[in-house]
Formats: structure tokens, sequence, C-alpha cells
């Protein structure tokens, strides 16, 4: 039978600390002798550091084992192994915010910050809240990884097989009947979000958050109301770039569905635009290509020209970063990474990189497909990878990026350099196309970079209101189209109501992760890579650099990596572009010829922009 933890049991850690923290009481009598010194807060850091290592390294493999053989008993063991660290997070977290700082080193006082926002999704102070809590999340991430939809003719396709056929397909009515049926996996999620809300938010405010929204914000080192305001001047500098593509592709698709599909003075159908979520649009290039901008190439024809199967993908990217200094992956990164889709078992598919022992044991997971995308996400997920390795000799409170939104951009510069030049390098390619081609390539990139941009903003946009409660259970997808509606401009290709659940659809709903990191990442990513590219001595227009080769860039990049998460991140983003301010001008520079295309291209077709 399982030993159920008392409610009122605290660690000794945590019982020496809060009497490390109590006023000390006034007593004539000797102390004991023989009774042993009280624990400091110094030692209290130490002690939850050990503990939390020890118990995440337990959650990261039960969760691997998980998500790579989805059954109900790898659940429960993946549950209770999340419980047991949240429930410790959780603890830490509230005796951090009480401890005595008097005589603390600076490293010392910036661990205990970390230490009170180190949990995700906090559990209330209750054995059974607690224990219900990690069964919901399981639950929610089972949902998502079995999802299936099978088609009309009988075909049952999971996630991977729905993307492939959105990207591909120029069938509307194939493409609805998809989009709708992918939906349909989200529905029970409802309930179980629901109630996930109101503990996560019950355990925010035990550790002295308004909610779970305030609890995320707090982690940029800003003052968590000072957040979003960064957040909107960031959108507000990019935006006129968003609004200029928006303006060329409903033009474009306009004139390949017709005005009465696709409105030429409203939102774009979400069903069109060539990815899943409408997230990306790189798919739909043919549709919204110029004339005579053929790039001269397609990757994934080149890909399968060159016989590169899932594993040599991997190899090539591994390859990028040792050109830039970097060692190999380690053995067990092959041996233990799923790289191909198993046909015998279920699987969460969605692509991720593990770090499983805070050393060396680094892994990606992902269900690979030989296409020009996955070529880049494995960049991206090997990013990922290096950054874990590389602050692997911190604190371990300090093993992770400068924030969150630095880990995602890693991988993403070091795909701004997969140009042409680099794919003649590899002998992808046998000559570099001209820059008369340059329009088609920014276009290509700006689908997806550009256009991801408000989708990154609006999803923790939409999870905070829930967390203050501004958006509750009854009006769950009708915010959720608004949103859609007011940052991309997309709207749903049919009616949707109260009884759907689209924001289960994305993955990082229910799998309760922070998604504003992404919206950062493709800010700092051009930052990163136009200051790289200054490193390397590149001169030129910024989008045909690569840094593929140079070791000088490499060397830059990897201080600031190793620095991991021991300084606030405006420290970090100096190290490599010498500025401590996130800014928009090197998106903008990087598609500055584009942009001003984007515009002439508009206002030659007389199109009225805006929705």
């Amino acid at each position: 039978m399982a030993l159920m933890r008392s409610p009122m049991a605290l660690s000794a850690v945590a019982l020496a600390l809060l009497t490390a923290c109590a006023p000390a009481e006034k007593s004539n009598e000797k102390a004991d002798a023989n009774q042993a010194p009280q624990p400091s807060t110094s030692e209290f850091i130490a002690n939850a550091e050990a503990d939390l290592s020890n118990l995440i390294e337990e959650s990261g493999r039960a969760a691997w084992i998980y998500s790579n053989f989805i059954t109900e008993d790898t659940a429960a063991l993946a549950s209770d192994a999340e419980r047991r660290f949240n429930d410790k997070a959780v603890e830490y977290a509230s005796l951090a915010a009480k401890a005595d700082t008097q005589g603390l080193t600076q490293e010392e006082l910036r661990k205990l910050e970390v230490l009170k926002r180190t949990i995700v999704l906090p559990s209330p102070d209750s054995p059974a809240k607690s224990e219900e809590l990690a069964k919901l999340n399981a639950e929610l991430g089972g949902l998502y990884g079995k999802g299936r939809y099978c088609m009309a003719n009988g075909d049952c396709l999971g996630q991977p097989q729905i993307s492939s056929l959105m990207a591909t397909s120029r069938d509307p009515e194939q493409l609805l009947e998809v989009w709708q049926g992918w939906r349909e996996i989200a529905k029970p999620m409802r309930p179980l979000f629901t109630r996930q809300v109101e503990l996560a938010n019950e355990g925010a405010k035990q550790l002295g958050y308004q909610d779970v929204g305030e609890l995320w914000r707090s982690k940029y080192d800003m003052p968590a109301a000072q957040f979003p305001k960064e957040l909107d001047n960031l959108w507000g500098e990019v935006k006129p770039l968003y609004d200029a593509l928006h303006c060329y592709v409903r033009g474009e698709l306009g004139e390949e569905y017709g005005s009465d599909v696709v409105p030429q003075d409203g939102m774009i159908p979400a069903h069109l635009l060539g990815n899943l979520w409408s997230q990306q649009w790189g798919n739909i290039y043919d549709l919204v290509a110029p004339e005579k901008a053929d790039p001269g190439f397609d990757l994934t024809a080149l890909l399968a020209k060159h016989d590169y199967d899932e594993i040599k993908m991997v190899e090539q990217g591994e390859q990028f970063f040792t050109s830039l200094g970097f060692e190999p992956l380690p053995q067990t990164f092959w041996e233990r990474s799923l790289f191909v889709e198993p046909q015998d078992r279920d699987v969460v598919c969605h692509a991720s990189a593990w770090d499983l022992d805070n050393e060396d044991d680094i892994r990606i997971k992902m269900c690979i497909q030989k296409n020009a995308e996955d070529f880049v996400v494995i960049h991206h997920e090997l990013g990922h990878n290096i950054y874990q390795r590389a602050y692997k000799n911190q604190p371990f409170l300090f093993k992770d990026s400068a924030n969150d939104g630095f880990h995602e951009a890693i991988g993403d510069t070091i795909a701004l350099s997969i140009t042409p030049s680099y794919l003649k390098q590899i002998g992808l390619l046998e000559e570099v196309p001209s820059a008369d081609a340059d329009i088609g390539l920014l276009l290509r990139q700006a689908l997806d970079k550009v256009a991801f941009l408000p989708f990154g903003l609006m999803i923790d946009q939409w999870r905070w209101k829930v967390f203050s409660g501004d958006i509750t259970p009854e009006n769950y997808n009708q915010a959720w189209w608004e949103l859609r509606a007011k940052y991309q401009g997309i709207a749903s290709p049919v009616a949707r109501t109260e009884t759907d659940f689209d924001p289960g659809a994305k993955y990082h709903v229910p799998g309760n992760v922070p998604y504003t990191r992404y919206f950062l990442a493709h800010i700092l990513q051009f930052q990163f890579h136009q200051s790289l590219c200054d490193t390397a001595g590149y001169e030129g227009d910024i989008h045909r650099c690569s840094i593929y080769g140079n070791q000088e860039a490499g060397a830059k990049l990897n201080t600031m990596l190793e620095s991991g998460l021991s300084q606030p991140w405006p420290q970090a983003l100096a190290m490599v572009t010498g500025s401590e301010k996130m800014s928009g001008d090197a998106i903008l520079n990087y598609f500055k010829p584009l942009h001003t295309w984007l515009d002439q291209q508009n206002q030659a077709a007389g199109r009225q922009c805006g929705w």
C-alpha cells in the first residue's frame, strides 16, 4: 500500500529553515550543549539545490518514459514523480520567500529568487490536491499524445500526419475536414483544464502571487507588472512588418481561392495557411511566391536527392555546432534519442530537447519528417541541447537559460545561418542563387518568422486572462478567437462554440508550457544573429550571412551559454549583443528589403490593409 505524506509534514530542511528564520526568543537559560546548531539560510539553499536536483532527474526520466510509451502505468509513474517534485518545489519556494537574507552573497540572493519561481504549475499545500493536479497534468498530456482523427475514407491520422496534410493539400474541403477533426481531441480537455487552473491558482496564491499568470511574469528579472509593457513595446516595433505581410498574403490567397472564401477586407480563414494552428505560413509559399523570385532550390528535394535520412539530418545539425567549436554530442545522445515515430506504440511526437541528468545525458525526441521544416527544427532542438551542456558546470539552480526566450532563440539563431551559401558549403547546393532571388527567400523566411510573432504573443495573453479570471470557463473559446482576431487577423473557417476547446489543440496548453518564450525568441534570434555576424566580420545584407565554421562567433556565443541563469538576462544579452535591451531593430533590419517590396506590392494592387 502507498505511504501517504501527512498534511502537516515538512522536510527536515524545511523545519530547520523555519526555525532559522523565526525571531529568537529571549532566554536566560543556557542552550543545550547537545543541541545541533540550526542550519543557516546558506545551508538551506545548498540542501534545496541538492534535493531538487535529484527529484528533477527522477521526474525527467519518468516523463521521458511516459512520452515514449504512453500507457496508464507510465502515466501514473510520471504523475507521481511530477507530484513529488512539484510538492518540494512549492515547499522550497514558500520557505525561500520567508528566508532571512542578511549576510547572503549576491549569488545566494539570486538563488533564493530562482527558488521562489522554479515551479510552473504550483500545487496547493494539500496532498490530495497535489496528487489531483499531477494526475490532471498527465491526463491532459495523454489526451494530446494519443490524439487521432479518422477521416471519412477510414485513414486515422496523428498530429504529424495531419500537419503534413495541412502543409501540402490545396483542397479547401479536405483542409477544413482535418482542421476540424484535430480539434475534436481537445473537447474532453475542457473540464480537466478548468480544474487544473483552479488548483494551480490556489497553489500560486499560497506562494504570495495573485495567480499563476503573475508567477509566470515574475521570471523575467523585472516587476511582473512591467513585463507586459515590455512585450507591448516589442510588438509595437514589429507590427507594421506583420501588417504588410498579412495584407499581401490575404490578397494572394484571395486570388487562389476567391474573395468569397478569403474576404479582402477581413480576416484570413485559419485552415488555409498551411499549418494546423496557422502559426507559421511557410508551407503556402508556392501560393504566394512572387514572380521571378524563385529561390533556385527546394531544400526538401535536395535532402531527398542527397539521401538524407532522419539520422543524417541530425548529424548535419550537430556538425554545424561543432564547426563553431562546440564538442560533438555524446554517444548516449545517439543511443537514447527518439528520431522516428514508432509504429507499435503511442508517443508524444511534439519535438522536444531533454537533459536527463543535468550533465551529459542530453537527447531529443521528435518524429522527424524528411523535409526542410524538420531540418530547421532539428537545429532548433540541438540548440537546446548545446545550451544545456554549456551550463552543466553551473550550480543546479543556475542550470537554465538567462530567460526562457534565450533557450528557444539559440537553435533558431543557428537556423538563420541555413543560407544558400551554407547549403553550398555542405554539398547540398551546387551554386548560390544571385541576389535577384533574395525577395523570394526573405518572403519564405517571413512566412515563418514574422507570421509567428502575434501567435507567439497571444497564447499567454489568453492564459494570463484565464488565470486572472478575466476569461472564464463559460467563454474560453470565444475569448480565444477574439485574441486571434486582435493579434493575427485570423478567423475560424466555421462557427465555434463553447462545446469546443480550441486552445487544447495546441500542445503547449495541455502541456503547461509557457509560450511567451517563443515570441521573445523570435526577437532575440535576430539580435543574436546580427551580432554574431558582426563578430564573424561579415559585411553585406544580414539575411545572407552564415556563421557556419566561424569559431570566434562560436566562442562569443558559448560565453553566454555557459553563464546559464547565473546573471539577469540583460547582462547575458550584452555578452553577445553589447546591449542590455531587447529590440525589434534587428528583425526589421533583416527583413527591410522585403518590407519595402511588400508595401510596393500592396499599393500596386490597391489593397486596403488591416482587418
